[in-house]
């Protein structure tokens, strides 16, 4: 059924794909989009909670307690525009019977393929080779020139074996690779479909040549490739982010690369973000990161924004939103 317009007021704090931002104007009188690139400061969405209907934000808007203890009996909805939501407090939001939207399934595929592109970038070394072509650097044809790390055939370690996880896995068919995986569960179906061999920790990181993380960050999995962990992985191992930077240790991974614990990483995501311009990792050759653009494929941020904007309307007039990252809230 049509979704009629009604006296709604909205927060958007970023600027999202129009066609989006067009359903949300059909169901709404006041629609603020916040107008900068940036975050807006948390005092401004203290403002706009204690305001608003709803609001619809990114993973870099900090919606803790705080901000959603200045929500009024008014406001109804918080959406996001990510399949994560571990800057928002659910357990605050629940509390006070407020849903949260999220992004589930869309960017899986498009992820998948970052956490690829990064690891064939980092094996080859071809970051590297580009930046020494730009500076006028090109070495004669030698049998050690730049030489990297064969991926066909090569085992791949995957932790946390969700949506992406799975689609990496998929991938990795084509490169003929020995894959084992660890998760907080064994999933036999899904190590019968894929060729899969199911591991402790400790196993995957030790017999590994390329580690590539796929969980969700928690308080119980904060940190969890650390100093421990990157001494039982092999000199020659290449570490992927693609899920979030909490997960990893920046200083221990920062004297892995250094003392060549390990030979390589690639991420797409750091701890703090974003990464700060005198970090010693940006003066290390053995490392490519990229500013959190795993999702960012013109066809998934639409799905992702369209997604987020569905869920708003949804909330905004009451009804179950159609991606609810705390379902308990519709509990009696």
């Amino acid at each position: 059924m049509e979704k009629q317009k009604g006296p709604f007021s909205v927060f958007v704090t970023r600027h999202i794909h129009e066609p989006a931002l067009e359903k949300i104007r059909a169901v709404a009188d006041e629609v603020e989009i916040w107008p900068l690139e940036s975050a807006p400061p948390k005092s401004v969405l203290i403002d706009r909670a204690s305001r608003v209907d709803g609001i619809l934000c990114l993973l870099t808007d900090p919606m803790d307690a705080e901000v959603i203890a200045a929500s009024t009996g008014k406001f109804k909805v918080i959406s996001q525009m990510a399949v994560g939501f571990d800057n928002i407090d659910l357990q605050s939001a629940t509390a006070r019977r407020i849903p949260v939207g999220n992004t589930p399934g869309v960017l899986t595929e498009t992820t998948a393929d970052m956490a690829w592109a990064l690891l064939m970038a980092v094996a080859r070394r071809v970051v590297e080779a580009d930046r020494q072509v730009r500076q006028g650097i090109w070495r004669p044809w030698g049998p050690h020139v730049l030489t990297g790390i064969d991926v066909f055939g090569a085992t791949l370690g995957i932790i946390g074996m969700g949506r992406i996880g799975q689609a990496v896995a998929r991938r990795s068919k084509g490169f003929n690779m020995n894959v084992l995986y660890t998760d907080i569960q064994r999933q036999p179906e899904v190590e019968a479909e894929l060729g899969l061999r199911f591991v402790g920790l400790d196993e995957l990181l030790e017999k590994s040549d390329f580690i590539s993380l796929h969980s969700y960050l928690s308080a119980e999995n904060y940190h969890m490739i650390g100093k421990a962990q990157f001494e039982k992985m092999k000199p020659t191992a290449i570490l992927i982010n693609t899920a979030r930077g909490g997960l990893i240790d920046p200083d221990a991974l920062t004297t892995a690369l250094q003392q060549g614990q390990i030979a390589a990483a690639g991420l797409d995501v750091f701890e703090p973000e974003p990464i700060p311009a005198d970090h010693p990792l940006l003066s290390l050759e053995n490392v490519v990161i990229a500013p959190h653009i795993a999702s960012a494929s013109v066809q998934t941020r639409l799905r992702m924004a369209l997604m987020a904007a569905e869920n708003l309307i949804a909330g905004l007039h009451g009804l179950r939103l159609p991606y609810c990252a705390n379902p308990a809230v519709y509990k009696d």
